[in-house]
């Protein structure tokens, strides 16, 4: 029965998000899909674009979803989402801006960050509203932003990954839509923005191996192993990237989301080694191996990448997955350790110098212990 409650709850939601046509963005039609289709990524047969190993997809699709993933999805699990707010710190604005030859990063949690290089303020995939999905009601943060959007120092470049609801937002877009921002995007993706309001002469589109320059910082759109859509119809009708990011003193890698693949070795052959790596290592399973890496599979991007420092990110903040909150940092934190190998975890809303970071402290098992007290008592005075 409950098997079949969750199915009519995927139906309902299916032809709510079908009339919600503002969150859902727009296809590329006309001249935006014409520049798509000279895309050598691009399928014209399918209508679609693909993957550089589009059979690791359509060898896994079969195991992708089954009945015990649907009853494991509606099942209440354990420890998915934290009992309690995660610690944060409310960071020093001032001294992020600061125009140094430094590093300088804020995680909010999942895949949004900001980066300062040598001035240029940077916000990767900003998703600042209550919920990672088109219905409020689902796939809620654990906790509110840090920061408010209207908190946030003035913004130079924002880079989007993919157009996935975690990490294309409408509410935070639309924010920016009236400010002096420069948007980078994959191909196809633009068409959401000007949907919301961003005006096209804002609007950079770039396909895989392509670059952005603009004074002082260059964008280049490389491979990821994934895919994209907003309504489950037309899916990858836009295309999907990670970005390397660079400035007169850094090289920094963003991997969007990922499945592993011989494109992390290509990436840092042409364009390694990178001063950090900010790699998506969380909300993974082995039946959906080919589009999310497990940690292991993390680990190995980020020696293929000849990356110096590991930044774990899409974690954190929302319930994307069977697996623990805490599980992702957990067995990174390991690896490091075992493998040894510099990997950086700071809190929610934490100032990090990458050229001064500080020592890492494993935070997350503090507030799995706490947990672990809470319940404990909890259930002692229960049995009392």
């Amino acid at each position: 029965m409950k098997v079949f409650l969750g199915c009519v709850v995927f139906i309902i939601l299916g032809v709510v998000m079908l009339f919600n046509w503002n969150e859902l963005g727009k296809s590329p039609q006309g001249s935006d899909l014409a520049r798509i289709e000279e895309s050598i990524n691009y399928n014209s047969e399918k209508g679609m674009f693909v993957n550089l190993q589009p059979q690791i997809r359509s060898q896994d699709k079969k195991k992708s979803f089954d009945w015990q993933l649907i009853k494991d999805w509606f099942s209440p699990g354990i420890d998915r989402v934290p009992p309690a707010k995660l610690p944060e710190l409310k960071p020093d604005l001032a001294a992020f801006v600061q125009v140094t030859d430094e590093l300088k990063t804020i995680w909010f949690g999942h895949s949004s960050f900001l980066l300062n290089m040598n001035g240029n303020i940077i916000l990767v995939d900003p998703v600042f509203s209550q919920a990672a999905s088109p219905i409020k009601s689902m796939v809620k943060r654990f906790q509110k932003p840090v920061l408010a959007l209207e908190e946030l120092p003035a913004i130079d470049y924002i880079l989007i990954s993919h157009d996935h609801y975690d990490h294309l937002d409408m509410e935070s877009i639309k924010f920016f839509a009236d400010k002096e921002v420069k948007f980078i995007t994959p191909l196809g993706v633009g068409s959401h923005l000007k949907k919301w309001g961003v005006d096209k002469s804002k609007i950079t589109e770039k396909d895989w191996w392509q670059s952005a320059d603009f004074a002082g910082v260059k964008f280049i759109a490389t491979p990821a192993h994934h895919f994209s859509g907003r309504n489950g119809i037309n899916a990858n009708s836009t295309l999907w990237a990670s970005w390397v990011i660079q400035s007169q003193s850094h090289n920094v890698y963003f991997s969007g989301d990922s499945g592993y693949g011989t494109h992390f070795k290509d990436i840092g052959e042409k364009y390694g080694p990178f001063d950090v790596a900010f790699i998506e290592s969380g909300q993974y399973n082995e039946k959906w191996q080919d589009v999310h890496m497990l940690p292991s599979e993390g680990v190995r991007a980020f020696k293929d990448l000849q990356a110096e420092k590991y930044f774990p990110i899409h974690w954190g903040m929302f319930e994307l997955a069977l697996h623990t909150w805490y599980d992702p940092i957990e067995q990174l934190y390991s690896f490091s350790k075992s493998e040894n190998f510099e990997l950086l975890t700071p809190k929610i809303g934490q100032l990090v110098n990458m050229d001064q970071p500080e020592s890492n402290e494993a935070w997350w098992q503090q507030s799995t212990l706490t947990a672990n007290n809470m319940w404990q008592t909890t259930a002692t005075v229960a049995a009392n």
